[in-house]
């Protein structure tokens, strides 16, 4: 992948519904009934009538709080944003008791476009993203497009690591302040971006040597030390609970598909990260399985997948521990409504998921949420070829 490409297009003409597939459904009886061995109550949490899209949310450590990004339904007369811009909410509940976001603003520069928002454990009113600061020169905007049949991911090289204070975002949003860049030169794709516990380490995806490599950067002396590198594009990792292992996805296969991995880190006397260790393949399928993403257990990942169909990503667990050469890790599936269910992601302790998902009124892409009832793993599922 060469860095000024704007974004990277993933066919599925291999990930069409087979005929034995498990159904899938708009109907919420069904679904709340299927889903319920891992999922109950599953709640919306945005609506069309104030974005358009939303979605790739992630909670503050404390579970009281979410940063997502999203696209907010313009004011009469005016076109709608092109880019997704980043927010953040307080997560309480209605008059009716059910989850709900309260005090929704902004945090992105105007015009900007903006990806992968996380709250710094180290700095509760600090939060970093991946922001272009300015309108990127290219105009391909990311999403599924339905009359191709394939998803693009934007890759602008504008786009940069950036921390934001919330206490100065009503300015940045209006745009009289700029955010803090902490990562990335404006000429090569960064962002994927989470920090470590203690705030040192930011971990992050960059296109800068013109593939998509994982890399570390120690905020205090500004070393870079790649930790995974190999052909094709590896990106969106996490660190699990004890930052002892990432995972992540990479299309290394060269065949426009994407495979979850896993890894253990190494470290020097210092705990600085220094390198990557016994890579371990997760999913190794004719699908695109993408977004990963630890339960705090470390026991299992939540990820995305194509294996029911491109139009319909469900999100699928898979055993993350270690297992013999040859042996395939036990997989559950855990969404199982009508249109997309992709980006997963659990709070501190685990008892809750939230996740993007088309299953609304509308079939618009927004976030929801649920509280997880067991282990993710449970039944093993066929794998579909």
């Amino acid at each position: 992948m060469i860095s000024p490409l704007p974004f990277i297009v993933l066919t599925t003409a291999l990930a069409q519904t087979p005929a034995t597939t498990p159904p899938v459904t708009q109907d919420p009886l069904i679904w709340r009934a299927a889903e319920a061995g891992s999922l109950q109550g599953q709640t919306q949490l945005t609506f069309p009538s104030q974005f358009i899209k939303a979605g790739e949310a992630y909670f503050s450590p404390d579970g009281k709080r979410i940063i997502f990004q999203a696209i907010e339904q313009p004011e009469n007369g005016q076109a709608p944003g092109e880019f997704y811009a980043m927010y953040v909410a307080d997560l309480g509940r209605n008059a009716a008791g059910d989850a709900a976001l309260k005090n929704i603003h902004c945090i992105s520069p105007p015009k900007s476009a903006n990806t992968c928002g996380w709250f710094d454990e180290s700095r509760p009113n600090m939060v970093i993203c991946g922001s272009t600061l300015v309108a990127p020169q290219a105009s391909d905007a990311p999403g599924y497009q339905r009359g191709t049949g394939r998803y693009k991911w934007q890759f602008p090289p504008e786009m940069r690591v950036v921390e934001v204070d919330l206490a100065r975002a009503a300015a940045i949003a209006a745009g009289t302040e700029q955010p803090k860049v902490i990562a990335g030169d404006g000429h090569g794709y960064t962002a994927e971006c989470t920090t470590s516990k203690d705030g040192k380490q930011l971990l992050l995806c960059t296109l800068a040597s013109g593939m998509g490599d994982i890399a570390v950067k120690n905020l205090a002396t500004g070393a870079v030390t790649l930790v995974v590198q190999a052909p094709g594009y590896d990106g969106g990792p996490f660190f699990s609970n004890d930052e002892q292992h990432l995972c992540y996805r990479s299309d290394r296969n060269g065949d426009s598909l994407l495979q979850v991995y896993v890894c253990d880190l190494v470290r020097d006397a210092a705990g600085n990260i220094t390198a990557s260790t016994n890579e371990r393949q997760l999913t190794a399928n004719k699908h695109v399985n993408w977004a990963p993403y630890w339960h705090p257990s470390g026991q299992s990942i939540v990820y995305a997948s194509s294996e029911v169909g491109h139009s319909n990503y469900e999100i699928f667990s898979v055993d993350a521990q270690p297992i013999a050469q040859g042996e395939v890790p036990a997989r559950g599936r855990v969404t199982h409504a009508e249109g997309a269910d992709v980006l997963p992601a659990f709070n501190s302790t685990g008892s809750k998921m939230m996740w993007t998902s088309q299953r609304g009124a509308g079939r618009s892409s927004q976030l929801w949420i649920a509280d997880v009832v067991a282990p993710v793993v449970t039944t093993p599922t066929p794998l579909v070829p």
